[in-house]
């Protein structure tokens, strides 16, 4: 079945979910390589393509629509798909090259993984690396199973099948929309203000729900389920509801005010991102010096 015009082409996607990350046309221009001009002309082709609008413009900066944010949560699977394709086929160019398979996290993998990367190939160019960006759960999962040789998650405990180590830190943040009323709010909200509110929240399996539900307890049941945090973020922006997310994550919007940071009281959001291998197989070649980089960049 052939593919539809409107999806053939992923980088007008790749673009949308850039400006959705930074809250600027300028700030996607830069990770691009392109000009300003240049964004705003493949969002408005896309967005005609489409039929939608995806994208609302103020001087605050610039922010999904709900529909952007449902179409760049659609994309957002797409455009992992084709980098794990080109990741795979990177991979096999070469018989002599060596392969580590990484699954991680969708943190890991968007917010720290890249300039780990980074420091991989430079250190060992001949390596190649396909990587997979799944919940915690299933990074697991992919583990055990063998279909990753090294999996990186943010849960709050870890399968008694794997072995760990911690390679970085972070921190959970409540976001609202500038409009919230909690956004004006001095005291910080608890425990149980946070339990009995609905969030916008990502599936379960996810490390980050699966880390928030653990430190607070049993949560309301979700104002919305999404699959991406990119998603998340334009819900919550749009007037949705609040959302608990990766600092790493949320730090663009709070920089430019399409998001706020709500203090929560008497509950403890540090978390620890680990690395995970199969239990008794020690860790050699590229997946430790993967872990080591990133141990390294840490301390």
């Amino acid at each position: 079945m052939p593919l539809s015009p409107r999806v053939v082409d992923l980088g007008p996607y790749d673009v949308l979910l850039s400006v959705a990350e930074l809250g600027s046309m300028g700030r996607a221009a830069e990770r691009h390589g392109v000009t300003q001009a240049a964004v705003s002309a493949r969002i408005r082709s896309l967005e005609g393509a489409l039929g939608v609008t995806l994208l609302e413009r103020s001087p605050r900066g610039t922010r999904l629509t709900p529909h952007g944010a449902l179409v760049a949560d659609w994309a957002r699977v797409a455009v992992d798909a084709a980098e794990a394709l080109d990741a795979g086929v990177t991979s096999i160019r070469s018989e002599q090259a060596a392969r580590l398979r990484v699954a991680a996290s969708l943190t890991v993998a968007e917010y720290l993984l890249p300039r780990w990367l980074v420091a991989l190939r430079t250190e060992h160019p001949e390596t190649s690396v396909s990587l997979s960006s799944r919940n915690s759960t299933d990074v697991a999962a992919d583990v055990l199973a063998g279909a990753a040789d090294l999996g990186f998650v943010e849960g709050p405990a870890v399968s008694d099948d794997l072995d760990a180590q911690v390679v970085a830190r972070d921190r959970l943040t409540l976001v609202v929309a500038p409009g919230h009323a909690w956004a004006s709010r001095r005291r910080g909200i608890d425990a149980e203000r946070l339990r009995a509110t609905p969030l916008v929240a990502r599936e379960h399996g996810s490390g980050t729900r699966a880390f928030l539900e653990h430190a607070v307890g049993a949560l309301a049941r979700p104002a919305l389920e999404l699959a991406s945090t990119t998603a998340i973020k334009g819900a919550v922006a749009a007037g949705v509801a609040p959302a608990v997310l990766s600092s790493l994550v949320v730090a663009g919007e709070l920089a430019v005010g399409t998001l706020v940071a709500v203090p929560v009281v008497g509950v403890d959001l540090d978390r620890r991102l680990v690395a995970v291998w199969p239990r008794g197989r020690p860790l050699a070649g590229p997946a430790a010096e993967l872990v080591g980089l990133a141990t390294r960049r840490r301390e």
